[in-house]
Parts: structure tokens; C-alpha cells; sequence
């Protein structure tokens, strides 16, 4: 019989005498054939050409259930294999893992037995001492309360934009606030970018998925009427001399409640912010690094801040004599009798609130005090440039932006100046 009924279609010529020893066949390679029959090698036909992948590409193929493969050599050598229902979707993946691959992101694909709940876990576990202690509890309880509830079980790379867009809207149907749902879209945008960078996701999904919109919030400033009213009537108060710095200074009220006497140069009349005062769950009431870099500030006190913490720093001598043995010396400026940290809740419903009603002012935030002292320098034509620094933000553009109802009227009051040099001409 000759060789040509054994092979496959497309064989140029007939062979009509076999070498000896050949055996028929019913499937034969190019490979096996030219091994079993040389000098018939060259009849066969051509391979179809395309693109062969070089060299750690990686393949495509498919099972024969049916499952299509991603197949990849790693970093490290080892042979990995991602799996899809399509080929599309197998080149997809091939795509992204040579692209964590080659960016150094670590492992090709992401482990399979990391879930939601166990990254995120791993990931607040791992913040340490590379956010302060109450940011992290702040991360942990947005986390827990508002996030593992809803996808914590979801395997880490079935977390797509529009699951995350879901949970967003699970949570509006929950009542969470706008401003709060944008407050945990941070938090997860922050893991899932370190998640990114260790590998464990091919893309951060946050990045697609847009929170909804907060509600710009109407600060309520004193006027500076209101501002002689509240110093007149603080004179009396314990905390007289907190509410006076905090309205001449713009510091925030963790800053207040943590400043310290040795921070304070009453003849250089400024004082340095160096610390802040915050809960943090285990240890209570501790002070802890500044905010920001820039919260680490030099600020000049005005005569009224500094005659109140005179009248402060006599009053408090009187009770730590009083105190005798039960005072703590912790140099705090602000201190309960003993001399121990102030309860930052006890200070507005004891002090703070009553004073307002006092003073006959409308109800406002602490915070309040420092949007009002904010307002007082930019309308009075201080450089926003100190007012930023003076207030401690990262940057003057924050300033601006938080005080545009202010910088509305600086403007036409550079106008005014600019029409009155045009009008000398």
C-alpha cells in the first residue's frame, strides 16, 4: 500500500515503494513522520504561519472540558495557570498577569483563598505606625461596619466596579450619609492602591467607581461683634483661655487640648503646635504627632491670647496646690483639677455650650471657632499664604478653597485697587 492513503490531506506526491520496516498509520505528525519516513520529510505541507510567542509570553489553550488557560511562567520560574470560561477572557488575564509580572507587583495572579475580609484584615493590620492611632481606628471602623458586612466573603479579584458601586448604594438605602459613604470609598481607594503594589489586584477597582456627592457644608462663623461678645464672657470661665486662642489662632481643638506649657513662650508671645490630643482604643487619652507636616507650626499669639493664658497659668497654680500629691504633672496648658488630659466631650457640653448661651451667641461647632478665626484673617487682608500656615494646612490651595466665600471679597477688593492706581494716572 502506499504512503499516500496514510496521510493527512495535502500531501504533494504518491510514494509507491515505502522503505522497508514502514507500518501504516492513521495519524501521523510532520515530527513523527520525518522521523519514521526522512526522505519524505519535505512533501509535507507547510505549517500555517502566524506570530509564534517568544520566550515567557505565556500561552493560550484550551481543556478539553471546555476551560480555556492562561499559562505564564512567574518571576521566580515557577508555572502558573489562570482559568476562564472564554478565550477572550483567558487573554485578558494572560494580559494583566504579564503586566504585574513585569512591573515587579509580585506573584502573576492573585492567591485564590484571598477573600475581601481577609486582605482588608491583613491590610489595617498592617498600617502600624504609618498613620496615627486614631486614623487607624477610623479605617477599622469603616471597614468593619461598612464594608465586610457586605462583600467581606467575595473572592479579592471577583471585586469588580460595579460590586463596589452596589455596596455604595446598599449603604445610601441603609441611611449612611453621603459624606460618610465617601469617607469609606478613601479607605478602600487606600488598601486597594497598596493592593496593587504588593500584587494581590491587577487594578484598583475604586479608581472606576464614583461615591456619591456630599453636600457642601454651610460653616457658621461669629462676627467680629459675636468674637468680643464670647472673649468678654470666656473671661470668667475656666477655659476662658482655650476659647481665646482658638478664635485668635485657628488651632484645632486636639492641638488645644494637647498643647503644652513648655511649647509656649509667653515673652516671645507665640507658642509651637507639637502634638494633639486624641482617644486611641487600649490607651485612652494620649498625644500624638501633629496631623500633617505642616501641622508642625510656630504661631505668634496677639496680647488678648496671651493675657488669657496668663490669668490661665495663675489659676492653674492654685489648683495644683490644692491638688497637692493627687496632681499629675503632664504640662498639659488645658487639664482637668488633677491635671490629667480633658475629656474633649466633656469640654463642649460643660463648658463650650454653656458659654454660648451665656454670651447670648447662636449654636455652633468648636470647629466653628476656627473657620470664624480663618474668616477674620482673610477679610482683614492677611496673605493666604499665612493664613494657610498659621492654621497648619498642607497647602494654601486648601486655605483658598475652604474660605472661597472670603477670598470672593478679597477679590473685589483687589479690583477696587486696581481701578484706584488706574484712576492716579
Amino acid at each position: 500500500m502506499g504512503v499516500n492513503s496514510n496521510l493527512k490531506k495535502g500531501v504533494a506526491r504518491p510514494v509507491d515503494d515505502p522503505p522497508p520496516g514502514h507500518r501504516e498509520v492513521t495519524s501521523i505528525t510532520r515530527t513523527a513522520y520525518s522521523r519514521e519516513v526522512p526522505f519524505l520529510a519535505a512533501e509535507l505541507p507547510p505549517r500555517p504561519r502566524g506570530r509564534k510567542r517568544a520566550n515567557g509570553e505565556g500561552s493560550v489553550y484550551q481543556r478539553s472540558d471546555g476551560l480555556w488557560v492562561a499559562a505564564i511562567t512567574g518571576a521566580n520560574g515557577s508555572r502558573q495557570r489562570l482559568y476562564a470560561r472564554s478565550r477572550a477572557e483567558a487573554g485578558r488575564r494572560l494580559t494583566e498577569a504579564l503586566q504585574r509580572r513585569d512591573q515587579g507587583m509580585g506573584d502573576v495572579a492573585p492567591a485564590r483563598r484571598d477573600t475581601v475580609a481577609t486582605y482588608l484584615t491583613a491590610w489595617l493590620d498592617g498600617l502600624g505606625g504609618s498613620v496615627k492611632p486614631a486614623t487607624g481606628e477610623k479605617y477599622r471602623r469603616d471597614i468593619t461596619l461598612h464594608v465586610l458586612p457586605y462583600v467581606g466573603r467575595l473572592p479579592l479579584p471577583r471585586l469588580t466596579p460595579q460590586r463596589l458601586q452596589r455596596l455604595y448604594g446598599d449603604l445610601t438605602e441603609e441611611g449612611l450619609s453621603p459624606m460618610s459613604i465617601r469617607h469609606v470609598h478613601a479607605v478602600v481607594h487606600k488598601a486597594l492602591k497598596q493592593g496593587v503594589r504588593w500584587g494581590k489586584v491587577a487594578r484598583n477597582v475604586a479608581d472606576l467607581v464614583d461615591p456619591p456627592q456630599a453636600p457642601r457644608y454651610e460653616m457658621q462663623t461669629l462676627t467680629l461683634e459675636q468674637v468680643r461678645t464670647l472673649l468678654r464672657t470666656a473671661e470668667d470661665d475656666r477655659l476662658g483661655a482655650l476659647y481665646a486662642l482658638a478664635v485668635t489662632t485657628g488651632m484645632r481643638r486636639g492641638e488645644l487640648l494637647g498643647l503644652r506649657w513648655s511649647d509656649v513662650d509667653v515673652p516671645g508671645q507665640a507658642l509651637a503646635v507639637t502634638g494633639s490630643l486624641q482617644r486611641v482604643k487600649g490607651k485612652g487619652l494620649v498625644r500624638v504627632e501633629p496631623k500633617t507636616a505642616r501641622s508642625r507650626r510656630r504661631i505668634l499669639l496677639t496680647p488678648t491670647a496671651v493675657a488669657a493664658l496668663g490669668r490661665h497659668q495663675s489659676a492653674q497654680a492654685v489648683e495644683r496646690q490644692k491638688a497637692a500629691d493627687w496632681w499629675q504633672d503632664l504640662d498639659l496648658v488645658f487639664c482637668s483639677a488633677v491635671g490629667t488630659p480633658l475629656e474633649p466631650g466633656n469640654v463642649l457640653r460643660r463648658s463650650f455650650h454653656p458659654l454660648l448661651t451665656r454670651a447670648g451667641l447662636p449654636s455652633i461647632r468648636f470647629h466653628d471657632l476656627r473657620h470664624t478665626a480663618a474668616t477674620v484673617m482673610l477679610g482683614r487682608g492677611v496673605h493666604p499664604k499665612i493664613a494657610s500656615e498659621m492654621l497648619g494646612h498642607a497647602t494654601v490651595g486648601i486655605t483658598l478653597d475652604t474660605y472661597s466665600h472670603v477670598t470672593e471679597t478679597m477679590q473685589r477688593a483687589a479690583v477696587g485697587a486696581i481701578e484706584a492706581a488706574l484712576a492716579e494716572g
